[in-house]
This record gives structure tokens, C-alpha cells and sequence, in this order.
């Protein structure tokens, strides 16, 4: 069993099992006309469930062989043009490149003596960011698994830093919008739910800065501590930014903590045109970046970002075996002082290697392109009369729903839509999204690859249309 160690006895063989793999992948990218095959969990289940783990096959030729039948031939392909589904990128060739490295090498991100360069590369790269941000020259971070890992520790800062031990007096504000993960993060916190205050959104789907002043006041007046105001650059039904200027003014009046959630909007980071529309992020106390968002990098990548670096010591704890007391005193970079993590893998190889090929200003283009595609897939949806879209995008992201002329019931409209999506999954053409504005079922369109052209959304518009009138069709001919 040795023989499967790598090594330096084993390199060989790790060069040809590896690249074997990369061979059939790149074969599956070439070939794929789908985004997916339309299989379903009980056609796909039988087959996985059959394999013997307790029967290894023994060469990884073989392994591959069965690894297309449970998994390449119907995993979901983020790279095709007609997957417009999730938050999920198309990856760039630099950040795989890394990921392969990265896995071989398997360096450990928690302490200088498992990491080494890795440590100094992430830093750099958390300065690079933070730079980019304009949180100033205090400011520190640490990579994640993702955003909500990121809003937990922001707000777990927030906690520490509210100045009160009374949790049931704390507050969190965010927009009826933002992601999920805040109430999760306020129960995993000791907060509660209830301790989350929901502020309501306006057309365009942004908080609504006079009624959180309002909320603010309110808390105030109750006795109540206003722990954070989590703030959304980019939410991930509509892709819409909060007013951040007027919200950092009221986290101020208020010694309120505040975080963006950017995981969505971090791409305007590196955006030529639309940078500006991240003004006052710079104002933040803490900062979400999911680059496998809108980076285009493989998962997982994300990063907290904070405007004064001392807060990271509320995540703080020292072990004798890992990280002692001595090791802050002889300056030893160990990034587990500021991580909810200890053993944490080497994400930031990827995005490193991304900047040095392709540079933030290629990333940029191609966020710049996808939020240019969601502005000619709204005109191309407002014009149609077969569809009503929510909002204009600011970022890359398109909500509708299919509505017939014939049919005024709102009910049967939102079967109609659910139907659709669901029918267009199962044929494999596309994937979109789904989900509800004001208690209606709704569609969405999430643009994150360059390759997605106007006639694909079109295309996708006519399907889905097809699929309801066929819904429709059937219904009214049984009713």
C-alpha cells in the first residue's frame, strides 16, 4: 500500500494517475453539450449505491473508469454558457493550475512551520485586497471556506466588540435581502433570530437607510445595544448593493458595527467601469469576499477582511502544540491567531496564481462583461411581453417569471413558472434558479460566465416559455 504515498519514490506514478485525470476531464469540458444530463436521484442513486467500498478496484485507471458512471457523466457543468443557475463560476485555468499544486503539496494554513511561503502568500494577498477595499493601514483578514463562514466571524467580532455581556440586548441589522447566514450566525452567537432586525428593501431591492435610522433609534430608546449593521454588496437574489455611505453614517451616529457582506460584489474590485458602485465599502469595520464568486476561482475561496487588525485576537486562542504565547512575542506568522480554523487548506494558491497570469484587471474584464450581459439580458426581458422582471441589475443577476396573457390567476401562474424550471432541469438544456418575491414564484437568471451570449439567455427565455404553455396547456384542457 506504500506504492500509493506520494513521494519522492512515487512522483512517476503521480504524474501519470494526475495526468490521466486531467485528460478525462478536459475530454468531458470538450465534448459537453449541456449544462446537464437531467438525471434524477433515483436513476443515479442504484448506481452509486452498488459500489463496494470495501472492494477497492486497485489501479486508478479503473477508479476512473467508474468515477464516470457516479460522477463526470451527470455532474452539473458550471463552465457550459446555458448554466445560469447559482452563484457558480466558470473557473479559470491559473486558479486550477493552483489547486492541483496546492492538493500535492498540501500545506496546512494554520502555523508558520506547516506553511511556510504559504503563510507570506495569503498576507500578501489579504493586504491586497484590503488595499483594494481602502480600509487602511491597520487592516488584516484571514481566508475562509466561504461567506458564511466569513459573516460569522465578522459578526462573532462585532459581539466581542459591542462591550456588553447582556446578549439579549444586542442587535443585528440587515436588509429583509441579505444572506441567510446572519440569522444563522446570530444562533450560533447565543443572539437568537429575534435578535436579527429585518429592514425592509426599496424598488431597486437596496436597505432602506430611513427606516434603518428609524430601527436604529428605536433600539436606542428600548435600551438596546445595535451590535452591527450587516450591509449587502451584492444579494443573491437580485444582486442588488445597499446604499453603503448612508449606512456607514448611521454605523457611526450609532456605534454600530459594520459589515458588507460582498461576497456577490467583490468583483467590482477588480472592475474597470463599475467600481464605483462599492463607494463607502472603505467605511466598513469588516469586509465578505467570496473570489469564488465573482473571481472566478475555484471553491473554496473567501475571505473576512477587517479595518483594524487587533479585533482578529477575539478569535484567538493559543495551544502549546501548535501555537504558544512565545510565538507572538518571536514575531512567527501564525494565521491560525486570526482563523475559526485550525487545519485550513492553501485557497489562497489559487488566486495568487490567477493574479500573476492573468492580472486583477483580466479578472475585472470578465466580471465587467457578465454584469454587461445581465444589462442587455434586462432590456431583452423587458421588452418581452411573455415576462415581467423585477429590477434593473446592478451586478449579474436577473429575476422574472414567465406571465401568459390568458391566465390571471396568480397561483396558477406560479406552478406554471415552477414548471418550468423544473422541466427545463430534467431536459438538461439549461439550469436557472428560482425563488419567491413578495410570496410569487419567480425565475433567475445568475450571468457569472463570459462565454453566455444574449441569444443563449433568448434561447433559454424560449424554453422556458415552451415548457409553460405546455403546463398550462395540459391544466386547462383537464380543468
Amino acid at each position: 500500500m506504500r506504492s500509493h504515498l506520494l513521494n519522492d519514490t512515487t512522483a512517476e506514478s503521480y504524474r501519470r494517475s494526475v495526468t490521466e485525470g486531467v485528460e478525462r476531464v478536459a475530454r468531458k469540458l470538450a465534448t459537453t453539450r449541456g449544462p446537464f444530463t437531467g438525471v434524477t436521484p433515483a436513476e443515479l442513486a442504484p448506481i452509486i449505491d452498488a459500489v463496494d467500498l470495501d472492494r477497492p478496484l486497485g489501479d486508478a485507471s479503473a477508479a476512473l473508469d467508474e468515477l464516470e458512471d457516479v460522477y463526470l457523466r451527470d455532474a452539473v457543468y458550471f463552465h457550459h454558457p446555458r448554466y445560469l443557475g447559482h452563484l457558480n463560476c466558470p473557473v479559470v485555468i491559473p486558479a486550477v493550475l493552483g489547486e492541483a499544486v496546492l492538493s500535492a503539496v498540501n500545506s496546512s494554513l494554520d502555523t508558520w512551520d506547516q506553511s511556510a511561503g504559504g503563510t507570506l502568500i495569503e498576507r500578501k494577498l489579504i493586504a491586497w485586497t484590503t488595499a483594494r477595499i481602502g480600509l487602511g493601514p491597520l487592516a488584516d483578514g484571514v481566508f475562509t471556506s466561504g461567506g458564511t463562514q466569513s459573516n460569522l466571524q465578522a459578526l462573532l467580532l462585532a459581539r466581542e466588540e459591542a462591550g456588553t455581556t447582556d446578549l439579549a440586548k444586542l442587535r443585528i441589522f440587515s436588509s429583509e435581502c441579505s444572506h441567510f447566514s446572519v440569522q444563522k450566525s446570530a444562533t450560533l452567537l447565543g443572539l437568537g433570530r429575534d435578535a436579527v432586525v429585518s429592514i425592509p428593501v426599496d424598488k431597486n431591492r437596496r436597505m432602506q437607510s430611513v427606516v434603518l435610522a428609524a430601527e436604529l433609534e428605536a433600539c436606542r430608546a428600548e435600551g438596546l445595544v445595535p451590535m452591527a449593521i450587516v450591509a449587502t454588496a451584492g444579494t443573491t437574489d437580485f444582486g442588488s448593493i445597499d446604499p453603503l455611505p448612508e449606512i456607514a453614517a448611521l454605523a457611526e451616529e450609532y456605534g454600530a458595527w459594520m459589515h458588507v457582506d460582498a461576497a456577490y460584489g467583490c468583483g467590482l474590485l477588480a472592475s474597470l467601469k463599475r467600481r464605483h458602485l462599492l463607494d463607502g465599502i472603505e467605511r466598513a469595520d469588516s469586509v465578505t469576499v467570496d473570489y469564488h464568486k465573482s473571481f472566478f476561482q475555484p471553491v473554496s475561496s473567501s475571505a473576512v477582511l477587517v479595518r483594524d487588525g487587533a479585533t482578529l485576537r477575539h478569535a484567538t486562542y493559543h495551544a502549546d502544540y501548535l501555537n504558544p504565547r512565545r510565538t507572538v512575542a518571536e514575531q512567527i506568522p501564525n494565521q491560525v491567531d486570526k482563523s475559526l480554523q485550525t487545519t485550513r487548506r492553501f485557497d489562497a494558491l489559487k488566486l495568487w496564481m490567477t493574479l500573476r497570469v492573468m492580472g486583477a484587471d483580466g479578472v475585472g474584464e470578465l466580471f465587467d462583461e457578465v454584469c454587461d450581459l445581465a444589462a442587455a439580458g434586462y432590456d431583452l426581458l423587458a421588452a418581452d411581453p411573455r415576462y415581467d422582471v423585477v429590477v434593473e441589475p446592478q451586478l449579474s443577476t436577473l429575476v422574472y417569471r414567465y406571465v401568459p396573457e390568458d391566465v390571471t390567476s396568480p397561483a396558477e401562474i406560479d406552478r406554471a413558472n415552477l414548471y418550468a424550471r423544473k422541466a427545463l432541469f430534467a431536459s438538461g438544456e439549461a439550469v436557472v434558479a428560482g425563488t419567491k418575491v413578495d410570496g410569487r414564484q419567480y425565475l433567475k437568471f445568475t450571468l457569472l460566465n463570459p462565454e453566455t451570449t444574449v441569444s443563449d439567455i433568448a434561447a433559454v427565455l424560449d424554453l422556458i416559455a415552451g415548457h409553460a404553455e405546455q403546463y398550462l396547456g395540459e391544466n386547462l384542457v383537464h380543468a
